[in-house]
């Protein structure tokens, strides 16, 4: 997952509303989402090369997403580096607290590649961020609207503050799903100067800062929609794209 918008008012009727984008090597194999055969009440996608997911949530009203953090001057991490794509589904099988289940990771965090990890259970109303690259340890996220790509939560990247923004107003106007999913279709770069320097060469930065990627053999392969209401509805919308198709498969279920 490489951009993750979201509001997040747990005192409101509706508790989270969040868009995702994961960007990705089309050649990866993925198996779209969809409730686990093995995990009857886990709805996720599936990474079928490094096991895990980068988005999921369970009927338990459990919730965890991934994005890579970018760091082009870091050394590659060994072959048999753990995937970071079971930082999620550990947490979803798991009976922990957001924060306590982050602070156990924090322990394990120099293992893995650099990594920001969303964690929440609904159903307490407690929603947490870590960032294995960040200065301190976890913490819960506040009230508000927040937004996540390859640098840690709310650092203010082109992409990050144009899509924030943009999920801001179309909240105030009451926008359709259609129209919400619509707003991370945005292919357009940042100018240059705004770029970050994370140590990837120029060109590779400037083709990152879309929103939304369509590259020959790497891009956007898919976007999320997940809103969950305080009287315990979860919808969940997934669109993913082939090509020049695309492919929407919708969820709706209570939180258990």
């Amino acid at each position: 997952m490489c951009l993750i918008v979201f509001s997040w008012r747990p005192e409101h009727t509706t508790r989270l509303v969040l868009l995702a984008n994961r960007d990705e090597f089309y050649e990866r194999p993925t198996e779209a989402m969809g409730w686990w055969q093995t995990q009857p009440d886990l709805l996720a996608g599936r990474d079928l090369r490094g096991g895990g997911t980068w988005l999921g949530v369970t009927r338990q009203g459990r919730f965890a997403a991934l994005t890579n953090f970018r760091d082009g001057r870091a050394p590659k991490p060994p072959a048999d580096a753990p995937s970071r794509g079971v930082l999620v589904t550990g947490f979803l099988d798991a009976r922990q607290q957001p924060m306590s289940y982050l602070r156990e990771i924090e322990h394990q965090g120099a293992a893995y590649a650099g990594f920001n990890l969303l964690a929440a259970d609904f159903a307490a109303g407690e929603l947490a961020w870590y960032g294995n690259r960040a200065a301190h340890g976890p913490v819960p996220v506040e009230p508000g609207m927040h937004a996540l790509s390859n640098a840690l939560l709310d650092t203010p990247w082109p992409k990050t503050e144009h899509r924030r923004q943009a999920l801001h107003e179309a909240l105030q106007n009451e926008a359709s799903d259609d129209e919400l999913l619509a707003l991370m279709r945005d292919s357009a770069r940042a100018d240059p100067a705004l770029l970050p320097d994370t140590g990837v060469a120029a060109a590779w930065e400037r083709m990152l800062s879309a929103a939304f990627i369509a590259e020959p053999t790497y891009g956007t392969r898919c976007t999320t929609l997940l809103k969950v209401m305080a009287d315990g509805e979860v919808r969940v919308t997934e669109v993913v794209y082939d090509g020049g198709d695309s492919a929407r498969r919708d969820f709706d279920f209570r939180i258990s």
